[in-house]
């Protein structure tokens, strides 16, 4: 499956109810079956996913340089300038596991459900150490409007996930996570090849209750035959009004068929009308 009309059914990786062996699920696919249970379902049991959208790369960029800069005060020990402004005691943690954390796709940190046999990874941006030696979970969000910044819910599960998963690994782990958000200006007269940036550091205190409760129902959802009901998601009511058209349109051309066909004399050289898939 990729973006730009390199669209592909997934042939393997789908779930098996048959297999015994533990499924692996991202933080990103529990928050797909939340948003919608239907294009959850046609992704992971039947390899249908959504098409990929194009990468965010100036998020990428900004992403992977704020990594650069705490890294700096990771390696000293320091206290970063923007915590140190938000009277915030805390450090860039080191540990030899940091950058697997980091590999959402290749590696993450992992932790294997036994009530479902899901296993469920994620990939953290950042995390710091308290005084009290608890881990802070961190995330980087990158925007450019003049409106307040929003904590999405999306965003709040993210960073909530990530500390389900570190306490399961036996970590201990603070009830508020940070975002570190940077917010784009416009204000300037002219791009000169450069944006400037104000960078906020906004709090959120995590609720985890909800994440086995919603494992347990995603496992349900993959054990079942039946294709959930469509979603309010932006995508189901497009393969709906897609699909609907298209099978009239198909009707419509066997109609005509079945006239012309029955007007004419029996021609071998008539083609068919195209099937839909």
């Amino acid at each position: 499956m990729g973006f730009g009309g390199n669209y592909r059914v997934r042939e393997r990786g789908q779930f098996d109810p048959a297999s015994k062996e533990p499924y692996r699920i991202s933080r990103s696919k529990i928050d797909l079956f939340l948003e919608c249970p239907r294009c959850f379902y046609l992704d992971q049991r039947l390899g249908i996913g959504r098409p990929d959208m194009p990468a965010f790369s100036l998020n990428n960029a900004v992403d992977t340089l704020l990594k650069k800069e705490f890294d700096v005060y990771r390696v000293k020990g320091n206290l970063h300038p923007l915590l140190k402004s938000y009277g915030l005691s805390a450090v860039p943690l080191k540990h030899k596991d940091l950058e697997k954390w980091r590999e959402a796709r290749r590696a993450g940190i992992e932790y294997l459900h036994k009530g479902t046999n899901l296993s469920v990874r994620g990939g953290i941006d950042d995390i710091w150490e308290g005084k009290d030696g608890k881990l802070i979970i961190v995330d980087y969000k990158a925007t450019s409007k003049k409106s307040e910044l929003t904590l999405y819910d999306s965003y709040k599960r993210q960073v909530e996930v990530y500390q389900w998963l570190f306490r399961k690994n036996d970590f201990p782990v603070s009830d508020t996570a940070y975002f570190v958000y940077v917010n784009a200006s416009t204000d300037a007269e002219a791009f000169d090849a450069k944006l400037e940036f104000k960078v906020e550091l906004i709090p959120y205190t995590g609720d985890t209750s909800w994440i086995e409760p919603a494992l347990h129902n995603i496992k349900k959802c993959l054990l079942s035959e039946e294709i959930p009901p469509k979603g309010e998601c932006d995508y189901c009511p497009y393969r709906e009004a897609a699909g609907k058209a298209l099978l009239a349109r198909n009707e419509g051309s066997k109609k005509k068929t079945g006239r012309s066909t029955r007007a004419r004399k029996k021609d071998d050289s008539y083609e068919k009308t195209p099937s839909l898939f």
